[in-house]
């Protein structure tokens, strides 16, 4: 049974690959972004700007890591799926109802 779970694993190239490229279109032009692209220019040490925030992105993706480890661990990948799921679907409307309410108070100004 063992032998089944391992072979339908990914290779390490597909994983890495996914993850970079997932994780680098997330973050293309987020305020992480914005705010490494100011410290950058404010600080006139762009390498050491880079380093602080390579080393922040890191971290605080390996609290995503270990959380994603413990996760799939105590659940079954079905009902994962289905939180994680309804959690992006939350996460969508919330963020609307924000830019909705947001562009309402701009147009009560105007």
């Amino acid at each position: 049974m063992a032998e089944i779970k391992e072979a339908a694993r990914p290779d390490f190239a597909a994983v890495v690959f996914s993850t970079f490229g997932t994780v680098f279109i997330a973050e293309l032009g987020d305020k992480t972004q914005l705010a490494t692209l100011l410290l950058s220019a404010q600080s006139g040490s762009p390498w050491l700007v880079f380093l602080g925030a390579a080393l922040a992105l890191i971290c605080s993706s390996l609290v995503g890591v270990l959380l994603g480890q413990w996760l799939a661990r105590t659940l079954p990948p079905e009902r994962l799926a289905t939180v994680a799921g309804i959690l992006m679907v939350t996460l969508g409307l919330w963020l609307g109802a924000q830019a909705v309410q947001a562009l309402l108070v701009d147009t009560t100004r105007a």
